[in-house]
This record gives structure tokens, sequence and C-alpha cells, in this order.
């Protein structure tokens, strides 16, 4: 990659004083047109229509223009124009307050009497109990029984006695339907988190700010898509107004709602999704986001929990600004995008969109940036139990830093090392891998199995000869009082336990590895009884690590 700064930017056809041009004639064509009787409510709203709103968005009262800063470390690695739109630094830490105001904002005063209502875990509640405060109004906020109190206590010092939490159900899912209840019950407003014209409009006040503080040319904006919001409003602003740049959205690739939808041309519904990226981890995407991604957005990428992990520490290196993961997206992607796409001197923006990261989750972000910026490689290597081999091996090793290394005798012929060693470039794993295959050991590269990275490398040397039979399953599970002691007393009677490995990581989820020793005659019935545990499961009884260090 290189090394120095990308060179300033060649002149274009389009000056500034020609963007700043057609920026004010898009807005003189907006103002005009709201002077017109508005459309019939049944219609879909045009770009016009969504330029019209954005440009009257009512978002100061309690939002900031967030600074639009040059990522100066970031942009000399990639070789490209690289800028982040700093959301983060938003008075509730998330551009989310933006639509919630603007929606709260736009309502009559008997509405506004009646109060409002929300269903939220994070960001948005914060913004709608901060909207109430500054409006008068009494805000009713349902709040999954799992949400962590730090959430609870943020939502409680924005709102004061203007806020109300609600504390129901398990899931987003269940706290959603039972406002819904508490709606039709007191008549109450619903502030949806993203399916809502005005919503989706004051979040494209970001993308407003963007073209005015930037009017040179932009080769990409990257945008985190969860219910699709905050890229709809994005994608309104600027395709009406500068639509040659490209708006490019990002989802976590066990939260791809949207590009699912995409894909099938009508909303699709999740069964379960990642909750890494609490932020973005939405089920079903809203109808009115949808339409508009399909129509506006030119790209969507996925990007891994890895990635996500590597941005919030490139991030921080430029920012000295720790994000959320659902913050650090827009990174992730751009840098898979660069990386796809080549050349140099591009400008690429992403959008920060949202700070609220419980502290206790960097452990894990931190061990995880290393390989999701592949400066780790993660190796099962099998070395012959004779004199030398050892030796021959911490030659193969070289001068690489070993950022690991487990290893127990378990044969009289062979052992299995766990290695972990320090790499300076992407793909360098599988060079160490054909190195040790080179000298007669055998190698299997583990730089990305999930299982390896999560359970395996705090647990080698495992087997056992009295777990005969055994199934190995891993769970994840959401954290809370008890969610362990369920899970162990829910399992049948009849079934043993012989492995159990649990690592609290300090997220709102928990994952655990279970090893199962269930009675022949009883094997059809493993599938039915996990299920109704409600936890999502994977079968790793195939999996390679554990064969080789486990079973």
């Amino acid at each position: 990659m290189p090394t120095a700064r990308p060179a300033a930017p060649q002149k274009t056809a389009q000056p500034k004083a020609a963007v700043k041009a057609a920026v004010k004639a898009a807005v003189k064509a907006a103002v005009k047109a709201a002077s017109k009787a508005p459309a019939k409510a049944a219609a879909p709203l045009s770009i016009q229509d969504y330029l019209r709103k954005i440009l009257t968005s009512h978002v100061y009262d309690v939002a900031i223009e967030s600074p639009l800063d040059e990522a100066r470390s970031l942009s000399r690695r990639l070789g490209h124009h690289v800028f982040f739109k700093r959301e983060d630094k938003q008075p509730v830490f998330s551009f989310k307050l933006r639509g919630a105001y603007n929606k709260m904002a736009s309502l009559s005063k008997a509405q506004l009497a009646k109060g409002v209502i929300c269903a939220s875990a994070g960001n948005h509640a914060q913004g709608v109990a901060m909207g109430a405060k500054r409006l008068g109004c009494q805000a009713t906020i349902v709040m999954p029984t799992t949400t962590p109190q730090v959430k609870i206590d943020a939502v409680r010092h924005f709102g004061g006695d203007h806020v109300q939490i609600v504390l129901e159900g398990e899931s987003y899912s269940d706290a959603a339907l039972h406002a819904k209840a508490l709606e039709r019950k007191k008549g109450m407003t619903f502030v949806h988190p993203f399916d809502d014209p005005d919503v989706i409009a004051g979040q494209g006040t970001v993308a407003m700010e963007i073209l005015r503080q930037h009017p040179g040319p932009i080769d990409g904006i990257f945008v985190a898509i969860g219910g699709g919001g905050l890229i709809s409003g994005v994608a309104a602003y600027v395709k009406a107004v500068r639509p040659e740049v490209k708006v490019i959205g990002v989802q976590m690739s066990d939260s791809d709602a949207m590009v699912r939808s995409v894909k099938a041309g009508e909303r699709v519904t999740l069964s379960d999704v990642g909750l890494f990226s609490d932020g973005t981890a939405v089920k079903l995407v809203g109808e009115e986001t949808l339409r508009l991604t399909r129509e506006l957005v030119d790209d969507i990428v996925t990007v891994n929990t890895d990635a996500v992990c590597a941005a919030i520490k490139d991030i921080y290196q430029d920012t000295r600004s720790i994000v959320e993961p659902a913050g650090a997206l827009g990174v992730a992607a751009l840098k898979q995008y660069a990386e796809r796409h080549g050349g140099q001197g591009k400008t690429y923006i992403a959008i920060n969109c949202g700070a609220n990261m419980n502290f206790d989750r960097l452990r894990f972000v931190a061990e995880r940036a290393e390989v999701g910026e592949e400066r780790e490689a993660l190796l099962a290597v099998t070395i012959p139990e004779e004199r030398g081999s050892f030796k021959r091996f911490c030659e193969t090793v070289g001068p690489r830093s070993v950022t690991e290394f487990n290893y127990r005798i378990s044969d009289e012929k062979r052992a299995h090392v766990f290695v972990g060693l320090s790499t300076k470039e992407k793909g360098e794993s599988k060079q160490i891998a054909k190195a040790f295959k080179a000298e007669g050991f055998g190698t299997v590269d583990l730089t990305h199995d999930e299982l390896a990275k999560t359970h395996i490398r705090h647990m080698v040397g495992g087997r056992s000869p009295l777990a005969a039979g055994e199934r190995l399953y891993s769970f994840i599970f959401p954290e809370r009082p008890g969610a362990l002691m369920g899970f162990l007393t829910s399992l049948p009677p009849g079934w043993n336990i012989s492995l159990f490995h649990y690592r609290n990581q300090g997220a709102d989820y928990g994952r655990i590895l279970v090893g199962l020793q269930v009675p022949e005659n009883e094997a059809k019935r493993i599938p039915k009884v996990l299920d109704k545990l409600g936890y999502v499961y994977v079968d790793e009884t195939r999996n390679p690590v554990y064969q080789l260090f486990l079973r």
C-alpha cells in the first residue's frame, strides 16, 4: 500500500462555483414548491418532495452541524482522500435525534398534548427523550427488559421528568408490539425509528451538511443501514442535488435484511440477526425506506464483525474517539470498497453514525481488530513428537511475534499446536501456512474460522477419552440475569454435558460452546429440542478445529 499522502484532487469540469450554483438552484426550486399545495397523502413522495422536507426540517433546535474531518492516517494507508462525518459528536452521540425531533416538531399542539411513544433500546430512545424535553411534551419509551442499565440511565438523563420508561418483553419486537398497544389505548403518536417521511427527512440533513462542507468531487458516501432511515434521507438529498455522487450502503453480513429485500423486490423478514452491531440489528426494514433504497442507492456491501472491529480501531487512530459497531460500518465498507476498486486519489466519506459503545465491549473489539485488519494469523500446526521438531517449528516461525501459543500432549506420535502470529499485510497467513507445510508440518489456516477465534483459542487441549459420542454446538443468547441457568435447566435430564465454555465479552449477548452426549435413540430429537430453546445455534461437530483439538 502507498505510504505517501495522496495528491490533491485534480480540478474537474464541475468547479466549486458550479456545485454551489446547482445547490442554490435546487434550494430555490424546493422553496418555490413548498408554497404549492402538497401532494396527496396516498401518493409516494418524490425526490423533490423529500428535498423540500429536508431543507425545511426542524433539527437544529437539538442537533449540531457535525464536523466533516479528514482521516489523515487512513487516507495515507489507502491512497485516497477519506473523510469522517462525525455524527458521533451529537448531544446524544448519534444521528438519531435528527429524525426523532423532526417528527415530533411536526406534530400539532393537540398531538403533543397527548404525548408521544416509541420502542427502542438505544439511540432512537435517547433522541425521543431529548425531543420531549425540548418540546415540553411527555414521551413513553418502551424498552426490552434486557436493555443495559447504562442505556436506561441515558434516556432518563436526556428526558428527565418528560420521560416514562416502560420495560416490556425480551426483544425490540416485543417492546414494539407493546408500544403499539399503548399508542392505540392512550391516543399517543408513535415515533417510528426509521419508516416515516419526517424521520427520513430529518436524517437527510446529514447529507445536506456533507455537500455544503465538501463542495468538491465526492466519489462515494458510505452509510450504515439498519431499518434504512439514514440512507434513505442521505440518498434522497444527494440524488436531488448531486446525482453523480455515489451513495453506498453497508450492512453486517449477519443482519442483511435490506440487501435481501432489495434483491427480492419486497421486504424480507430475517428469522434472527447478529447482535454485535446492535444499532443496525433489524429483522424487517421499512416499506418507505426499501422503496427509496431501491430507487436511489447505488450499491450495498456487507462486512463482518472482524472488519468492523478493525474499523473502530482505524477511527480511534485518526480521531481518538471510540464509536459503537454501527458507527464504524461506513469505514469498514469504505476500506473494502477501496480495496476492490483500486486506483488512487478518490474522495470517500464515511458517516460515523454513533458512539454509544458499552465500555466492557472494548475487550472483544481489541481482540478481534488485529484479525479484522489481518495483522494476526491463527494456525493449527501438527508436529511429530520427536526430538528437534519443536526447534524446526520455532525456526519456521522466524522473527515474527507470537501472539498466542497453546499446546498439550495428547498422542505418542504427534502434537497439535494452536499458534497466533503477528503479520504485516493481508493474505500473509496463507504464506505462513505454506512455509510450515514445506517443513513437513500439517497446517490449517484458522485466521477466518469463527469457532477458532471465539472459543478454541481459549481452551485448546480439552480432549478426553470419556467424551465418546460427543456432539458440539455453539449458541448465542441475550445476556440477562438467569439466562445461562435457564439454558442448563432446559436440556432433557438424560442428556449429559461433556464440554461447556462460556466467556463474558461485555456485549449484550453471550456465546457458549457445549458438548452434548445424547443417547443414540434420542439423536433425532436434538434439532427439535434445540429449536425450542429459542437461541441461535450452530452444529460444530464437523468443524475441523473441533476435530483437531477437542475430539
